[in-house]
């Protein structure tokens, strides 16, 4: 009987030890020992309590201290038709189009925006992921300069259309920049 649980000791030990090796091993120090804590805000606009350590990530919903999610109520109140702000294959906006941005973010009232773009499906995958992400970045930048808070940015490209990318018309409706208000 001793001996039994004194082999199940040791296969204990050996196991947490492989864990924690595992972990170093997996780590290899390219964190610098250092754990950066963020919160994230999703696009219905529920938090999440963020760990990264470079290598490895976990998120974990946020909670209040009686165990209920943390979450704002997220509505899209803004589309730009990309055509009317940007060139094309750019990411530059006019001066008119910042000053209307500008307009649009100080009447606004949410605590903070989540910035999503988006194009139509006439380019290669990865160039309008980084077109739409470049684009969505402009909008945050002019939202940042204008003392508002920006949750996240992201680029979709033509991951999500809102109409078909069939005919001219749907691909201008798919061509947009999505600004999301956490109220």
């Amino acid at each position: 009987m001793r001996a039994a649980a004194s082999v199940a000791l040791v296969a204990a030990l050996a196991l947490q030890g492989t864990a924690v090796d595992a972990q170093t091993r997996s780590q290899q120090d390219r964190d610098g020992g250092q754990y950066i804590p963020t919160i994230w805000v999703d696009p219905d606009g529920c938090e999440h309590w963020v760990m990264d350590d470079g290598v490895e990530g976990y998120m974990t919903p946020h909670t209040n201290r009686q165990g209920i999610p943390v979450c704002r109520r997220g509505n899209v109140c803004g589309v730009m038709q990309s055509d009317q702000f940007f060139a094309t294959n750019s990411a530059r906006i006019s001066k008119h189009g910042q000053a209307r941005l500008r307009d649009f973010f100080t009447k606004a009232q949410a605590t903070s925006f989540i910035i999503t773009g988006h194009t139509d499906s006439r380019a290669s995958d990865a160039y309008n992921m980084r077109l739409s992400l470049n684009r969505a970045n402009s909008v945050a930048k002019v939202a940042q300069a204008s003392g508002v808070r920006i949750a996240d940015v992201r680029g979709y490209g033509e991951r999500q259309p809102a109409a078909s990318n069939q005919t001219a018309s749907g691909q201008a409706k798919n061509r947009r920049v999505e600004i999301i208000c956490i109220r």
